[in-house]
C-alpha cells in the first residue's frame, strides 16, 4: 500500500480547517447527546408504555428492561418505486434479527420517496430535489421519540439515501446502517434504450415501440441498472463504511441479500452495545466524506452528488466545497465504465468485482482514507472484499486483485482516463459542474452562438420545430432551485443527442440538473448563481457567443464585462403552482445555491 497522495492529505487537511468550528459543534452534539444505558432509560413510564403498548409479550420485556438494545428502522418503501418494493418485507425480517441478537426493533417512521424517473418531465419533477430536505425532517421526526438505541435505514433511490443521511446525521450517537434493496436483473441494453428514445424523439419510432423498449428496461423488482443517481448512493454510502461489506448490489429477493441484512443487524446491535468508533457521528468525518467523493470520481458517478454530498457533509460540520471535489478530480483516475460512460450495467460492475475491488485497488494506490471508523469496526480495508454464501452462511473473501472484466471496470493504475469523470467550470457565467467521462474527446470544447430558452418544453418546441440547424450551445436557464426547485431536464438529452449526431457542434448550459445517467453531450450543470439570484444566464441572448470546455474548466460568454453589467435581466416566468409546488414556495425562497446543497434544511 502508498502512502496516501499528498493531494489527499492536503485537500482533506483543507476541509479540517476550514470545518473546524462547526466540526467542534457537531462533535459537541454528538458527545453530549449520548444517553447513560439504553436510551429509553430516560422515558417515563408513561413513555415506556406507550413504546410497548402494541408488542408482544416477549418483546415487552425486553423493551422495559435496561440491557437490550431498541433498534429504530426508518423505511421508504413503496410498491411504486421497483428498487424500494422489495422493503416490504424487511421490518419482520429485521425484528427476528434483532430477536436473534438479543435485541428488539421497531419502525420509527417512513419517509417520502418519489421516483425521478416517473416525474422525469412532468410537473411533480420540481418537487424531487427539495424532497430530500423532506426525508430528513421525516427522518428526524420518527427518530425523535428517544426510545432507539441503534438505527437501520431502508433507503436507495436519488435523493432518499442522502435525505435519511442527513436526518440521521441529526442523532449523531446512534449507531446507524443502511441496508439496500439491491438491482434488479439486467434487461434491454442501455445503448438499445437510448437509441429508441433519441428515434422516437426525432419521429422515427413510435410511442408503441418506446414503451415497449422501456418496459424491457425495467423490469423487475429493484434498482434500475444504469448508473445513475441511485447506484452512485450506494457506491459512496459503502465508501464511507454505512453498508456492511458486500452490501451495495446483491440483487433483491436472494439468500445472500437477506444474509447481508442479518449481518447490517448485527453490526448495528453491537454497535449499540458498545458503540465507541462505531456512532454516525463517529464514521462521518472530514476522511470518509473524501472517500466518497473519491469513489464518486473513480466510478464516473452522478454529477447530483456534487449538491447532494456538500449537504451531506454539511449536516456532520463538514464544510465540503467544489474547489475540493475538482482538487480530487485531477487524481483520481477513472476506473469504470458503467453506462452512460459506457455500454455496461451495474451488475457488469458488480461481476467485475465491484465496490470490493475498488476499494482495495484506491487504497493501495494511496487515494483512499484506509484509517476510517466504519459500521463493522475500524478500518476500510475491511470493505475490500466480496460476500458470498457457504452452507447459508455469509463469508468474505478478498476482492480479486485484477478485474474480472477489463472492458468494464479497471486497475487504478490501468485505468480509463487518468482524471476522473468530473470537472468543476468556471467563468464569466458563473461556475458549473461537468461530466465528462461519458463525452467524447472531439465534443468536449464546444464555440458556438447561444440559443436561449427558459424552460425544457420551449427548446423542445423549437426542435421539433425544426428551428434548431446550426451549431448551438442551448441555454436553458430559471431551472435553480430557488427559480423552480431544480428539477432534472433529462427530456433534453435525446433531442440534444440527435442533434449531435446530426453533425452540429452542441452543448448544454442550464442552472438546472440532469439524471445522473445523462451523457453524451457536454453539459455545463448547477450553473452558480442561477438566473433567478441575478446570475449571468439572466442576461444572455440568442446569438452571442459562447465557448465550452471540459477539458480547460472553462465557461465563457464572449461579451465585454461592461455590456455584460449593462444588459436588464430576464424575468422568470411565473412558476406553476399546481400538483403540490405551491407549498414549497417558501422554501424555494430559503433555498441555497447550488454550490452550498441547494436544499432548505439546517447546517451546523
Amino acid at each position: 500500500m502508498k502512502e496516501p497522495h499528498p493531494a489527499l492529505v492536503s485537500v482533506t487537511a483543507a476541509i479540517e480547517e476550514r470545518s473546524r468550528e462547526t466540526r467542534r459543534n457537531f462533535v459537541r452534539l454528538r458527545d453530549r447527546a449520548r444517553p447513560r444505558g439504553v436510551a429509553r432509560s430516560c422515558a417515563s413510564c408513561s413513555n415506556l408504555a406507550h413504546v410497548t403498548a402494541a408488542m408482544g409479550p416477549a418483546e415487552k420485556v425486553l423493551l422495559t428492561g435496561d440491557s437490550a438494545p431498541n433498534i429504530g428502522v426508518v423505511t421508504a418503501y413503496n410498491d411504486m418505486l421497483s428498487a424500494h418494493q422489495p422493503f416490504a418485507g424487511y421490518p419482520d425480517m429485521i425484528r427476528r434479527a434483532a430477536g436473534r441478537a438479543g435485541a428488539t426493533a421497531q419502525v420509527a417512521g417512513g419517509v417520502p420517496a418519489m421516483c425521478d424517473g416517473i416525474t422525469q418531465g412532468q410537473p411533480g419533477m420540481e418537487l424531487s430535489l427539495f424532497s430530500r430536505d423532506v426525508i430528513a425532517l421525516s427522518t428526524a421526526v420518527a427518530l425523535s421519540h428517544g426510545v432507539f438505541d441503534a438505527v437501520v435505514c431502508l433507503g436507495v433511490c436519488d435523493k432518499i439515501g442522502p435525505g435519511l443521511l442527513i436526518g440521521a446525521l441529526q442523532f449523531p450517537h446512534l449507531p446507524v446502517v443502511f441496508s439496500p434493496a439491491g438491482p434488479m436483473p439486467t434487461g434491454l441494453s442501455n445503448e438499445e434504450k437510448a437509441k429508441l428514445r433519441q428515434l422516437h424523439a426525432e419521429g422515427k419510432a413510435d410511442r408503441a415501440a418506446l414503451l415497449a423498449s422501456e418496459m424491457r428496461s425495467y423490469h423487475a423488482p429493484g434498482t434500475c441498472t444504469f448508473y445513475g443517481t441511485a447506484n452512485s448512493n450506494q457506491v459512496l454510502i459503502e465508501a464511507m463504511g454505512l453498508h456492511v461489506p458486500g452490501a451495495a448490489f446483491a440483487q433483491p429477493g436472494g439468500e445472500l441479500r437477506s444474509r447481508l441484512l442479518d449481518a447490517s443487524v448485527d453490526e448495528v446491535a453491537g454497535a449499540a452495545r458498545a458503540p465507541e468508533g462505531r456512532r454516525i457521528g463517529d464514521i462521518v468525518c472530514a476522511k470518509s466524506i473524501v472517500n466518497a467523493i473519491v469513489a464518486l470520481l473513480a466510478t464516473g458517478g452522478s454529477t447530483n452528488h456534487t449538491i447532494h454530498w456538500i449537504a451531506v457533509a454539511a449536516a456532520a460540520g463538514i464544510q465540503l466545497t467544489w474547489d475540493d471535489i475538482d482538487a480530487l478530480s485531477k487524481i483520481v483516475p477513472l476506473m469504470a465504465r458503467i453506462y452512460p460512460n459506457g455500454s455496461a450495467d451495474i451488475n457488469a460492475f458488480e461481476a467485475s468485482g465491484g465496490v470490493g475491488f475498488l476499494i482495495g485497488q484506491l487504497i493501495d494506490a494511496g487515494l483512499l482514507h484506509e484509517d476510517v471508523h466504519t459500521i463493522s469496526g475500524f478500518g476500510l480495508r475491511r470493505y475490500a472484499v466480496e460476500a458470498g454464501l457457504e452452507e447459508g452462511r455469509l463469508v468474505y473473501s478478498p476482492s480479486p486483485g485484477t478485474s474480472r472484466n477489463r472492458a468494464v471496470l479497471r486497475d487504478a493504475a490501468d485505468p480509463f482516463e487518468p482524471e476522473s469523470g468530473l470537472r468543476v467550470l468556471g467563468g464569466n457565467l458563473g461556475r458549473a459542474v461537468a461530466k465528462t467521462s461519458a463525452v467524447k474527446d472531439e465534443h468536449r470544447v464546444v464555440r458556438a452562438p447561444a440559443r436561449v430558452f427558459d424552460s425544457q418544453e420551449a427548446f423542445l418546441s423549437a426542435f421539433e420545430a425544426g428551428s434548431i440547424t446550426a451549431d448551438a450551445v442551448v441555454v436553458i436557464r430559471f431551472q435553480g432551485p430557488k427559480a423552480n426547485g431544480m428539477p432534472e431536464l433529462h427530456r433534453l438529452m435525446p433531442a440534444l443527442g440527435s442533434l449531435l449526431d446530426r453533425g452540429l457542434k452542441v452543448a448544454l448550459v442550464t442552472d438546472g440538473r440532469l439524471s445522473g445517467a445523462s451523457g453524451k453531450v457536454a453539459s455545463a450543470l448547477h450553473v452558480t448563481p442561477e438566473a433567478a439570484e441575478g446570475g449571468a444566464l439572466g442576461r444572455i441572448f440568442d446569438g452571442d457567443m459562447i465557448s465550452l470546455d471540459l477539458r480547460e474548466g472553462r465557461l465563457e460568454a464572449e461579451i465585454a464585462p461592461e455590456e455584460l453589467a449593462r444588459r436588464i435581466p430576464a424575468v422568470q416566468p411565473d412558476p406553476d403552482q399546481d400538483v403540490g409546488r405551491a407549498l414549497f414556495a417558501p422554501l424555494r425562497a430559503l433555498a441555497r445555491p447550488a454550490d452550498a446543497g441547494a436544499g432548505f434544511t439546517g447546517m451546523i
